[in-house]
Protein backbone atom coordinates (compact mmCIF):
# COMPACT_ATOMS: atom_id res chain seq x y z
CA UNK A 1 0.00 0.00 0.00
CA UNK A 2 1.18 3.48 -0.83
CA UNK A 3 1.74 6.20 1.73
CA UNK A 4 -0.69 9.13 1.68
CA UNK A 5 1.15 12.19 0.34
CA UNK A 6 -1.64 14.69 -0.44
CA UNK A 7 -5.31 15.08 0.38
CA UNK A 8 -8.07 17.63 0.00
CA UNK A 9 -11.65 17.81 1.27
CA UNK A 10 -14.00 18.92 -1.51
CA UNK A 11 -17.36 20.67 -1.14
CA UNK A 12 -19.32 17.60 -2.30
CA UNK A 13 -18.15 15.56 0.73
CA UNK A 14 -15.46 13.84 -1.27
CA UNK A 15 -11.86 13.43 -0.27
CA UNK A 16 -9.29 13.64 -3.03
CA UNK A 17 -6.24 11.53 -2.14
CA UNK A 18 -2.82 10.91 -3.66
CA UNK A 19 -0.47 8.14 -2.57
CA UNK A 20 3.26 7.86 -3.15
CA UNK A 21 2.83 4.94 -5.55
CA UNK A 22 0.86 7.18 -7.95
CA UNK A 23 -2.64 6.04 -7.03
CA UNK A 24 -4.99 9.01 -6.72
CA UNK A 25 -8.68 9.72 -6.80
CA UNK A 26 -11.73 10.85 -4.88
CA UNK A 27 -13.71 8.93 -2.30
CA UNK A 28 -17.27 10.08 -1.54
CA UNK A 29 -18.02 10.24 2.20
CA UNK A 30 -21.39 12.01 2.15
CA UNK A 31 -23.12 8.71 2.88
CA UNK A 32 -21.73 8.96 6.43
CA UNK A 33 -23.48 12.27 7.28
CA UNK A 34 -26.28 10.63 9.28
CA UNK A 35 -24.06 8.38 11.41
CA UNK A 36 -22.92 9.41 14.90
CA UNK A 37 -20.01 11.84 15.02
CA UNK A 38 -20.08 12.24 11.23
CA UNK A 39 -23.14 14.49 11.68
CA UNK A 40 -20.62 17.26 12.42
CA UNK A 41 -19.85 17.21 8.70
CA UNK A 42 -23.26 18.70 7.94
CA UNK A 43 -21.29 21.90 8.47
CA UNK A 44 -19.03 21.73 5.42
CA UNK A 45 -16.42 23.86 7.18
CA UNK A 46 -16.04 21.01 9.67
CA UNK A 47 -15.58 18.52 6.85
CA UNK A 48 -12.92 20.70 5.21
CA UNK A 49 -10.87 20.78 8.43
CA UNK A 50 -9.34 17.40 7.75
CA UNK A 51 -5.77 16.92 8.96
CA UNK A 52 -3.27 14.11 9.22
CA UNK A 53 -2.35 12.70 12.61
CA UNK A 54 1.43 12.37 12.24
CA UNK A 55 1.71 9.69 14.93
CA UNK A 56 -1.07 7.41 13.70
CA UNK A 57 -0.93 8.50 10.02
CA UNK A 58 -4.72 8.68 9.95
CA UNK A 59 -7.01 11.39 8.62
CA UNK A 60 -8.66 13.19 11.53
CA UNK A 61 -11.41 15.73 12.15
CA UNK A 62 -12.85 17.42 15.21
CA UNK A 63 -15.27 15.30 17.20
CA UNK A 64 -12.97 12.28 17.27
CA UNK A 65 -13.53 11.32 13.64
CA UNK A 66 -10.63 9.29 12.27
CA UNK A 67 -10.26 7.41 8.99
CA UNK A 68 -7.48 5.03 8.06
CA UNK A 69 -6.01 5.93 4.65
CA UNK A 70 -5.42 2.20 4.03
CA UNK A 71 -9.19 1.67 3.81
CA UNK A 72 -9.56 4.56 1.38
CA UNK A 73 -6.59 3.27 -0.62
CA UNK A 74 -8.25 -0.13 -1.03
CA UNK A 75 -11.47 1.56 -2.14
CA UNK A 76 -9.61 3.52 -4.82
CA UNK A 77 -7.66 0.44 -5.91
CA UNK A 78 -10.80 -1.68 -6.25
CA UNK A 79 -12.54 1.00 -8.32
CA UNK A 80 -9.47 1.33 -10.55
CA UNK A 81 -9.46 -2.44 -11.15
CA UNK A 82 -13.19 -2.57 -11.99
Amino acid sequence: MGKLTEFRADSDYSLWLRFDDGLEGSVYLGNLLEIGAFKLWRDQDQFRRVAIDPAAMTLVWDGGIELDPAILYRDLLEREAA
